[in-house]
C-alpha cells in the first residue's frame, strides 16, 4: 500500500518577503522562523509520537531545510530518517530558486546527509541538469520521478518539505501559503503506465490547508506559466 504524503510548503523566506528573486537561495525571514514554530506546534500535535512519521524528504534549498529543521526538529531528533531530494527544488531558474553548492549546504547543515543528493545540483541550465529546467515537460517529469520514489517506499506516512510552484503546478494542483501543509494519498493506479496522482484528505483541502492558510482554488497540473518544451530543446542542442 503506497504511504500517506503531507506536503509542506517552506516559511517566508527573504525574497517572499521583500519580493526580491534576486537573492540567492534565500534563508527565512524572521516571520517565517516563527511560521515554523508555529506550524511545528500544530503537526507535533498531530503527530505527537516520532513512530509516527517514517521518513522526512527536504528539498535542498535553504528555505526548505531551514524549515524542516525547526518544524520538525522533534522527528529528526526522535530518530526520523531525512532523505535531501533535488528532485522537490523549486521549478524557476531565478537567483531565488537557484540552489547552493552542496560542500556549502553542508557546512551550514552538519544535521542533513547530502550523500544521496543529484551531484548535479544546483545546476539547472546545462545539459548535465536539464532535467531540472524550467519547461513543462521537464517539471511534469521531476514531479513524476519524484511520486514514483516514494510511491514504492514501505513506509506509512512520509512528510515532504518543498516549494509551491512545483507542488501545485506539477504534484498536486493545489495552493501552499508558506508553513502551511495538506495531506494526500495516491490515487489508485490500474496500470503502471498510469501517472502517478494524489487525492487530497478532506479535513486539509476544505480548510484551505492543514493551518488553514492556503487558497481553495484548484489548478490542471502542468498550467499556470511553465514555458513550452521548447526550452528542454534548446538545452539539449
Amino acid at each position: 500500500m503506497a504511504p500517506t504524503l503531507v506536503l509542506i510548503r517552506h516559511a517566508e523566506a527573504l525574497h517572499n518577503k521583500t519580493n526580491d528573486p534576486s537573492i540567492l537561495d534565500p534563508e527565512l525571514s524572521s516571520l517565517g522562523i516563527q511560521q515554523c514554530e508555529a506550524l511545528r506546534n500544530e503537526l507535533k500535535e498531530k503527530f505527537p509520537k516520532p513512530v509516527d512519521v517514517e521518513l522526512i524528504v527536504v528539498s535542498p534549498m535553504r528555505r526548505t531545510l531551514q524549515t524542516a529543521s525547526i518544524a520538525l526538529d522533534w522527528l529528526i531528533s526522535g530518530g526520523v530518517e531525512v532523505e535531501v531530494d533535488a528532485d522537490w527544488q523549486e521549478i524557476y531558474d531565478k537567483p531565488c530558486d537557484t540552489g547552493s553548492p552542496l560542500s556549502d549546504l553542508e557546512a551550514e547543515f552538519p544535521a542533513f546527509d547530502f550523500s544521496i543528493v543529484d551531484p548535479v545540483y544546483p545546476n539547472k541550465s546545462s545539459p548535465e541538469g536539464r532535467r531540472y529546467a524550467h519547461n513543462r515537460s521537464a517539471v511534469l517529469a521531476r514531479a513524476q520521478t519524484a511520486l514514483g520514489k516514494l510511491y514504492g517506499r514501505p513506509e506509512k506516512l512520509i512528510i515532504v518539505v518543498s516549494h509551491s510552484s512545483f507542488m501545485r503546478l506539477a504534484v498536486s494542483g493545489t495552493w501552499f501559503a508558506n508553513a502551511d501543509y495538506r495531506i494526500f494519498e495516491f490515487s489508485e493506479r490500474k496500470s503502471k503506465d498510469e501517472p502517478y496522482r494524489l487525492t487530497e484528505w478532506d479535513s486539509t483541502r476544505s480548510n484551505g490547508g492543514g493551518m488553514g492558510l492556503s487558497s481553495k482554488d484548484q489548478v490542471e497540473l502542468g498550467s499556470g506559466n511553465l514555458p513550452p518544451d521548447a526550452g528542454s530543446a534548446r538545452l539539449e542542442s
